[in-house]
């Protein structure tokens, strides 16, 4: 009998054990899998429309020769957005795609749409390519092209087995025509710091690498993130009389003391916010106190084009919300705060500092302040 105790005595502490080591294993979960909604109960001011009108200066419409533009102006007049700035003026690099692109705009939209030209760095051995890029440049503006757009595949371009530096001499007399003609570049070199770290748990980019693992970069594919980032400095400082966009504040919105420096060196350069809210999101007073100061210097930028992300940007810049979610975890899985900028800031930031250094937009748009 005692023999029969004991061993149910066991068995039933076998069976225990088993079950209380069951659940541990079912807790387990990959990290990217962990995203609990927030329990934070706080005030809401989702804003769906900017306070005021405002311009993308940093958008793609890449069928713009074709599209049925009302329905594009549509959405536009939903968010209060002016004007948009289609940096792909060129598409594939077709004088055709150019022309027809400005031929739909005028016919349809002719003061909702401003249209960037571009180049094509990977002729750049070609005879002539200075002088003929120069002329393109010279004759696309005349078609009512009104600025440059660089893309970050032409500051890290491979031509010829050989990779061409954004400062290339060949390049100076292009950068300088801009200027002459008083039109601003646009000019997106490299991408996030991270992209060139080791994809291992210190990286903050760490699920977007994953999820997106082409856009890993290495000190050989195709050169040191600084190298190329120094490259476009060096753009800036040889050419001062043409004026620069910076697009994605430079790659600098995690690190706006270094951003600072770089606006008091270099005053012909300007910088917009697009694909970088998430940096400013999450560090609202130095974010709101860098704006403040540069506030004759940045403007509003986006970049892709998907209507309702433009809410997150809105909710950030105008409000003083707080640990409120960015739109794609694998960008920003940490939380967004209001940076509550005040009227002035907002109007330059939205419209103001564009006026100033795009030509050829219709002013009657915005507000005579």
């Amino acid at each position: 009998m005692n023999k029969l105790l004991i061993t149910s005595l066991l068995l039933i502490s076998f069976i225990t054990c088993r079950s209380q080591e069951a659940p541990t294993e079912s807790k387990q979960m990959d990290w990217e899998a962990y995203d609990p909604p927030s329990t934070l109960v706080v005030p809401e001011n989702p804003v769906k429309r900017a306070k005021y009108p405002f311009i993308d200066v940093h958008n793609h419409q890449f069928s713009m020769p074709t599209q049925d533009l009302s329905k594009t102006v549509a959405e536009m007049d939903k968010l209060n957005m002016a004007v948009m700035v289609n940096l792909s003026g060129r598409g594939r690099g077709s004088d055709e795609h150019l022309i027809q692109s400005l031929e739909n705009v005028n016919e349809n939209a002719p003061n909702r749409f401003i249209v960037f030209t571009n180049i094509d760095i990977s002729a750049i051995n070609e005879k002539n390519w200075t002088d003929n890029t120069v002329k393109q440049i010279e004759k696309d503006v005349e078609r009512g092209a009104k600025g440059l757009k660089i893309y970050k595949s032409q500051t890290m371009a491979l031509v010829d087995g050989e990779r061409i530096s954004i400062d290339d001499e060949r390049i100076d007399p292009v950068w300088a025509k801009c200027g002459e003609l008083g039109i601003p570049v646009l000019i997106h070199a490299a991408d996030p710091a991270p992209f060139w770290q080791p994809h291992d748990e210190n990286n903050e980019r760490w699920l977007e690498l994953k999820v997106r693992p082409r856009r890993k970069r290495s000190d050989t594919d195709p050169a040191p993130w600084q190298t190329i980032i120094d490259e476009q400095h060096h753009v800036f400082e040889k050419h001062p009389n043409t004026t620069f966009i910076n697009a994605h504040m430079g790659w600098y919105a995690n690190d706006l003391g270094k951003m600072a420096e770089l606006m008091d060196k270099y005053p012909n350069m300007y910088g917009e916010i697009g694909a970088v809210i998430a940096e400013l999101g999450r560090q609202p007073r130095f974010a709101n106190a860098f704006l403040t100061k540069y506030q004759d210097r940045v403007m509003f930028g986006k970049d892709s084009w998907n209507p309702e992300e433009y809410y997150t940007y809105f909710r950030v810049l105008e409000t003083a919300d707080e640990y409120f979610p960015y739109y794609k975890r694998y960008h920003a899985f940490w939380r967004m705060y209001g940076l509550d900028l005040s009227d002035e800031v907002l109007r330059k930031l939205y419209y103001k500092n564009a006026l100033k250094i795009i030509p050829g937009i219709d002013k009657s748009l915005f507000p005579e302040d």
